[in-house]
Protein backbone atom coordinates (compact mmCIF):
# COMPACT_ATOMS: atom_id res chain seq x y z
CA UNK A 1 0.00 0.00 0.00
CA UNK A 2 1.23 3.21 -0.48
CA UNK A 3 1.07 6.17 1.93
CA UNK A 4 0.64 9.60 0.95
CA UNK A 5 3.60 12.13 2.11
CA UNK A 6 2.46 15.52 3.57
CA UNK A 7 4.75 18.07 3.94
CA UNK A 8 1.85 19.61 6.24
CA UNK A 9 0.23 16.95 8.15
CA UNK A 10 -4.12 16.82 8.53
CA UNK A 11 -5.24 18.20 11.44
CA UNK A 12 -6.15 15.36 13.41
CA UNK A 13 -2.69 13.63 12.55
CA UNK A 14 -1.32 11.39 15.23
CA UNK A 15 2.74 10.00 15.49
CA UNK A 16 4.93 8.82 17.89
CA UNK A 17 7.74 11.33 18.84
CA UNK A 18 10.98 9.14 19.26
CA UNK A 19 12.44 11.62 21.56
CA UNK A 20 9.76 12.14 23.75
CA UNK A 21 8.63 8.76 23.50
CA UNK A 22 4.80 10.59 23.81
CA UNK A 23 2.13 10.07 21.44
CA UNK A 24 1.14 13.08 19.61
CA UNK A 25 -1.64 14.62 17.74
CA UNK A 26 -1.44 17.59 15.18
CA UNK A 27 -4.22 20.49 16.15
CA UNK A 28 -3.54 22.05 12.21
CA UNK A 29 -1.02 24.71 13.69
CA UNK A 30 1.49 22.63 16.32
CA UNK A 31 1.93 18.94 17.74
CA UNK A 32 0.53 18.61 21.72
CA UNK A 33 1.08 15.78 23.28
CA UNK A 34 -1.90 13.16 23.81
CA UNK A 35 -3.75 12.42 27.25
CA UNK A 36 -1.03 15.15 29.44
CA UNK A 37 -3.05 16.91 31.97
CA UNK A 38 -0.65 19.96 30.70
CA UNK A 39 -0.44 19.42 27.17
CA UNK A 40 3.44 20.37 26.22
CA UNK A 41 3.49 22.20 23.01
CA UNK A 42 6.01 20.82 20.66
CA UNK A 43 7.99 23.71 19.70
CA UNK A 44 9.77 21.58 16.67
CA UNK A 45 12.47 19.52 18.75
CA UNK A 46 14.30 20.15 22.57
CA UNK A 47 15.62 23.62 22.84
CA UNK A 48 18.79 24.46 24.57
CA UNK A 49 19.27 27.49 26.34
CA UNK A 50 22.90 29.06 27.20
CA UNK A 51 22.67 31.60 29.69
CA UNK A 52 25.24 34.35 31.19
CA UNK A 53 28.75 34.40 31.36
CA UNK A 54 32.52 35.86 30.32
CA UNK A 55 33.14 37.25 27.10
CA UNK A 56 36.56 38.21 26.34
CA UNK A 57 35.49 41.58 27.30
CA UNK A 58 32.78 41.48 29.67
CA UNK A 59 30.46 39.38 31.75
CA UNK A 60 27.30 39.22 29.67
CA UNK A 61 23.50 38.83 30.60
CA UNK A 62 22.74 37.12 27.04
CA UNK A 63 20.61 34.41 26.82
CA UNK A 64 20.72 32.16 23.48
CA UNK A 65 19.06 29.20 22.10
CA UNK A 66 19.02 26.37 19.84
CA UNK A 67 17.63 23.52 18.93
CA UNK A 68 19.47 20.48 19.63
CA UNK A 69 17.82 17.93 17.54
CA UNK A 70 19.16 19.93 14.74
CA UNK A 71 22.31 21.80 14.04
CA UNK A 72 23.27 25.11 13.95
CA UNK A 73 24.32 28.45 15.70
CA UNK A 74 22.62 29.85 18.41
CA UNK A 75 20.25 32.89 18.31
CA UNK A 76 19.04 35.61 20.63
CA UNK A 77 16.17 34.57 23.25
CA UNK A 78 16.90 37.93 25.56
CA UNK A 79 18.60 38.86 28.57
CA UNK A 80 18.89 37.74 32.28
CA UNK A 81 17.98 40.22 34.34
CA UNK A 82 21.71 41.10 35.46
CA UNK A 83 24.71 40.40 33.76
CA UNK A 84 26.56 37.17 35.78
CA UNK A 85 29.23 34.46 34.75
CA UNK A 86 29.81 31.08 36.55
CA UNK A 87 26.00 30.75 37.50
CA UNK A 88 24.44 27.25 36.77
CA UNK A 89 21.25 26.42 35.10
CA UNK A 90 18.36 23.70 35.36
CA UNK A 91 15.33 23.38 33.68
CA UNK A 92 11.84 21.44 33.95
CA UNK A 93 9.83 21.20 30.71
CA UNK A 94 8.46 24.57 30.40
CA UNK A 95 11.07 27.00 33.25
CA UNK A 96 14.48 27.77 32.43
CA UNK A 97 16.04 28.56 35.61
CA UNK A 98 19.48 30.33 36.35
CA UNK A 99 20.86 30.33 39.99
CA UNK A 100 23.96 32.14 41.50
CA UNK A 101 27.32 33.14 39.66
CA UNK A 102 29.49 35.88 40.45
CA UNK A 103 29.88 39.78 39.08
CA UNK A 104 33.27 40.82 39.66
CA UNK A 105 34.38 41.25 42.68
CA UNK A 106 31.35 39.53 44.49
CA UNK A 107 29.53 36.17 44.59
CA UNK A 108 25.88 36.94 44.10
CA UNK A 109 22.13 34.84 45.24
CA UNK A 110 19.98 36.02 42.45
CA UNK A 111 17.54 33.30 41.00
CA UNK A 112 16.21 34.10 37.76
CA UNK A 113 13.66 32.25 35.46
CA UNK A 114 12.51 32.05 31.79
CA UNK A 115 10.05 30.09 29.55
CA UNK A 116 11.60 28.12 27.40
CA UNK A 117 9.42 27.80 24.71
CA UNK A 118 9.27 31.21 23.87
CA UNK A 119 11.42 34.03 23.54
CA UNK A 120 12.28 37.10 26.06
CA UNK A 121 14.07 38.29 29.65
CA UNK A 122 13.96 36.31 32.72
CA UNK A 123 11.91 36.92 35.61
CA UNK A 124 12.99 37.26 39.32
CA UNK A 125 12.51 33.53 40.77
CA UNK A 126 13.75 33.97 44.44
CA UNK A 127 17.19 33.76 46.32
CA UNK A 128 19.61 31.00 47.05
CA UNK A 129 20.82 30.19 50.26
CA UNK A 130 23.44 32.13 50.41
CA UNK A 131 25.84 33.83 47.62
CA UNK A 132 28.03 31.52 45.41
CA UNK A 133 29.40 30.68 42.07
CA UNK A 134 30.92 27.52 39.98
CA UNK A 135 28.55 24.93 41.38
CA UNK A 136 26.34 22.43 40.19
CA UNK A 137 23.07 22.44 38.98
CA UNK A 138 20.65 19.57 37.81
CA UNK A 139 16.82 18.67 38.11
CA UNK A 140 13.87 16.56 37.18
CA UNK A 141 10.25 17.82 36.18
CA UNK A 142 9.64 19.02 39.96
CA UNK A 143 12.84 19.96 41.93
CA UNK A 144 15.75 22.08 40.68
CA UNK A 145 19.27 21.38 42.99
CA UNK A 146 22.19 23.45 43.14
CA UNK A 147 25.28 22.07 44.84
CA UNK A 148 28.75 23.30 46.27
CA UNK A 149 30.47 25.85 44.67
CA UNK A 150 32.57 28.69 46.07
CA UNK A 151 33.21 30.90 48.70
CA UNK A 152 34.57 28.47 51.16
CA UNK A 153 34.68 25.58 49.02
CA UNK A 154 30.99 24.67 49.98
CA UNK A 155 29.20 20.97 50.11
CA UNK A 156 26.00 22.35 50.44
CA UNK A 157 23.23 21.11 48.69
CA UNK A 158 20.37 23.45 47.99
CA UNK A 159 16.73 22.94 46.09
CA UNK A 160 13.94 24.82 44.74
CA UNK A 161 10.09 23.79 43.19
CA UNK A 162 10.76 24.94 39.80
CA UNK A 163 6.74 25.61 39.63
CA UNK A 164 6.52 28.07 42.90
CA UNK A 165 8.81 30.80 42.50
CA UNK A 166 10.58 31.19 46.12
CA UNK A 167 13.85 31.33 48.12
CA UNK A 168 15.62 28.10 47.78
CA UNK A 169 15.87 25.36 50.78
CA UNK A 170 17.97 23.43 52.19
CA UNK A 171 18.67 19.54 51.10
CA UNK A 172 21.63 18.27 52.74
CA UNK A 173 25.40 18.08 52.13
CA UNK A 174 27.53 16.56 49.66
CA UNK A 175 29.90 13.83 50.77
CA UNK A 176 32.96 16.04 49.46
CA UNK A 177 33.86 19.45 49.99
CA UNK A 178 35.82 20.03 46.96
CA UNK A 179 33.10 20.72 44.84
CA UNK A 180 34.09 23.98 43.43
CA UNK A 181 33.33 23.40 39.68
CA UNK A 182 31.44 20.76 40.02
CA UNK A 183 29.51 19.16 37.13
CA UNK A 184 25.46 17.80 37.50
CA UNK A 185 23.01 15.60 35.90
CA UNK A 186 20.03 13.92 36.90
CA UNK A 187 17.55 11.11 35.83
CA UNK A 188 14.08 11.52 37.24
CA UNK A 189 14.76 10.13 40.57
CA UNK A 190 18.62 10.56 40.59
CA UNK A 191 20.67 14.02 40.81
CA UNK A 192 24.49 13.32 40.27
CA UNK A 193 27.28 15.75 41.57
CA UNK A 194 30.89 15.28 40.23
CA UNK A 195 34.27 16.13 40.40
CA UNK A 196 35.58 19.84 41.86
CA UNK A 197 38.37 21.75 43.39
CA UNK A 198 40.42 22.87 44.76
CA UNK A 199 42.31 21.15 46.61
CA UNK A 200 42.70 18.09 45.75
CA UNK A 201 41.08 17.91 42.28
CA UNK A 202 37.97 15.93 42.70
CA UNK A 203 37.19 12.36 40.74
CA UNK A 204 34.47 11.99 43.44
CA UNK A 205 30.66 11.29 42.23
CA UNK A 206 27.84 11.55 44.69
CA UNK A 207 24.05 10.70 43.89
CA UNK A 208 20.88 12.04 45.43
CA UNK A 209 17.25 11.02 45.53
CA UNK A 210 15.54 14.49 44.31
CA UNK A 211 12.42 13.71 45.91
CA UNK A 212 13.87 12.90 49.30
CA UNK A 213 16.24 15.55 51.40
CA UNK A 214 19.44 14.07 52.78
CA UNK A 215 23.28 14.14 51.77
CA UNK A 216 25.27 13.14 48.91
CA UNK A 217 26.09 9.44 48.81
CA UNK A 218 29.25 7.62 47.07
CA UNK A 219 28.35 6.44 43.68
CA UNK A 220 31.67 5.99 41.85
CA UNK A 221 34.73 7.73 40.40
CA UNK A 222 35.08 10.14 36.95
CA UNK A 223 37.87 8.72 34.43
CA UNK A 224 40.35 11.36 35.58
CA UNK A 225 39.94 13.94 38.40
CA UNK A 226 38.93 17.23 37.18
CA UNK A 227 36.25 19.73 37.73
CA UNK A 228 34.64 23.06 35.93
CA UNK A 229 33.33 20.70 32.75
CA UNK A 230 30.06 20.55 30.70
CA UNK A 231 27.50 18.12 32.13
CA UNK A 232 24.02 16.89 31.25
CA UNK A 233 22.20 13.47 30.83
CA UNK A 234 19.32 11.68 29.35
CA UNK A 235 17.05 9.67 31.24
CA UNK A 236 20.03 6.75 31.32
CA UNK A 237 23.08 8.46 30.65
CA UNK A 238 25.16 11.56 32.17
CA UNK A 239 27.60 12.30 30.15
CA UNK A 240 30.52 14.84 31.38
CA UNK A 241 32.80 16.80 28.81
CA UNK A 242 35.85 18.99 28.95
CA UNK A 243 37.32 20.48 31.79
CA UNK A 244 40.56 21.38 33.75
CA UNK A 245 42.81 18.64 35.29
CA UNK A 246 44.60 20.29 35.92
CA UNK A 247 45.19 21.62 32.03
CA UNK A 248 42.36 21.89 30.04
CA UNK A 249 41.42 18.36 28.40
CA UNK A 250 38.74 16.94 25.76
CA UNK A 251 37.59 13.93 27.49
CA UNK A 252 34.31 12.51 27.49
CA UNK A 253 33.22 10.25 30.09
CA UNK A 254 30.03 8.67 31.09
CA UNK A 255 27.56 6.48 33.60
CA UNK A 256 24.96 4.69 33.81
CA UNK A 257 22.76 7.01 36.71
CA UNK A 258 20.51 3.67 38.08
CA UNK A 259 23.61 1.73 38.43
CA UNK A 260 26.45 2.60 41.02
CA UNK A 261 30.18 2.57 39.53
CA UNK A 262 32.59 4.27 37.88
CA UNK A 263 32.85 6.54 35.02
CA UNK A 264 33.67 4.80 31.42
CA UNK A 265 35.15 6.44 28.54
CA UNK A 266 33.26 7.90 25.25
CA UNK A 267 35.12 9.86 23.48
CA UNK A 268 36.41 13.44 22.71
CA UNK A 269 35.51 16.95 22.16
CA UNK A 270 35.92 18.49 19.22
CA UNK A 271 38.68 21.29 21.24
CA UNK A 272 39.78 20.76 24.96
CA UNK A 273 38.28 23.27 26.97
CA UNK A 274 37.03 24.44 30.27
CA UNK A 275 34.22 26.43 31.92
CA UNK A 276 31.86 24.94 29.44
CA UNK A 277 28.18 24.41 29.60
CA UNK A 278 26.21 21.61 28.25
CA UNK A 279 22.59 21.03 27.83
CA UNK A 280 20.06 17.44 26.02
CA UNK A 281 17.43 16.25 24.41
CA UNK A 282 16.72 12.30 24.93
CA UNK A 283 18.92 11.63 21.99
CA UNK A 284 21.71 14.34 21.99
CA UNK A 285 24.47 15.82 24.33
CA UNK A 286 25.57 19.67 23.21
CA UNK A 287 28.72 21.15 24.94
CA UNK A 288 28.31 24.73 24.30
CA UNK A 289 31.62 27.47 24.59
CA UNK A 290 34.46 27.19 27.23
CA UNK A 291 37.90 28.12 27.37
CA UNK A 292 41.35 27.44 25.89
CA UNK A 293 44.00 29.33 28.02
CA UNK A 294 46.30 30.39 27.31
CA UNK A 295 44.80 31.09 24.13
CA UNK A 296 42.69 31.37 22.26
CA UNK A 297 40.46 32.46 25.71
CA UNK A 298 36.96 32.05 25.03
CA UNK A 299 35.35 30.27 22.46
CA UNK A 300 32.27 29.87 20.62
CA UNK A 301 32.74 26.24 19.62
CA UNK A 302 29.19 24.21 19.90
CA UNK A 303 29.92 20.43 19.73
CA UNK A 304 27.19 17.59 20.62
CA UNK A 305 27.23 13.71 20.98
CA UNK A 306 24.70 10.79 20.43
CA UNK A 307 24.09 10.14 24.26
CA UNK A 308 23.66 6.39 24.36
CA UNK A 309 26.49 5.76 21.68
CA UNK A 310 30.21 6.09 22.50
CA UNK A 311 32.81 8.03 19.82
CA UNK A 312 33.96 11.64 19.25
CA UNK A 313 31.99 14.53 19.00
CA UNK A 314 31.47 16.41 15.54
CA UNK A 315 30.17 19.69 15.12
CA UNK A 316 27.08 21.17 16.03
CA UNK A 317 27.56 25.12 15.12
CA UNK A 318 28.46 28.31 17.05
CA UNK A 319 27.45 30.61 20.12
CA UNK A 320 27.10 34.27 19.03
CA UNK A 321 29.59 35.25 20.35
CA UNK A 322 32.99 33.40 21.86
CA UNK A 323 31.92 32.87 25.97
CA UNK A 324 33.12 31.02 28.67
CA UNK A 325 31.73 30.30 32.56
CA UNK A 326 28.01 30.02 30.91
CA UNK A 327 24.91 28.08 32.44
CA UNK A 328 23.14 25.90 29.97
CA UNK A 329 20.19 23.99 30.03
CA UNK A 330 17.25 22.45 27.76
CA UNK A 331 13.34 21.26 28.03
CA UNK A 332 14.30 17.90 27.07
CA UNK A 333 16.98 16.47 29.31
CA UNK A 334 16.99 13.13 31.32
CA UNK A 335 15.71 14.11 34.39
CA UNK A 336 12.10 15.41 33.17
CA UNK A 337 9.90 12.58 34.25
Amino acid sequence: MEYPSYDTPPAGSIRFNTDSFKMEIYNGDKWWEIDSTSPQEQTGGTRALVMGGSTPSATVNTIEYANIDTTGNFADFGDLSAARNEGKACASRTRGIFAGGALSPSDRNDIYFVTIASTGNSTDFGLTLANFSEHAGLSNETRGIFAGGKPNDTNVIQYITIAATGNALDFGDLAYTDAVGAMGAASPTRGIVAGGSPSPIEDAINFVTISTLGNGLDFGNLTDSRYSGGSCSNAVRAVFGGGWAPSKVDTIDYITMATLGNAVDFGNLTASRYILSAAASPTRAVFMGGHQNPSPNQVDICDYVQIMTTGDAVDFGNLGASTSSTAGCSNGHGGLG
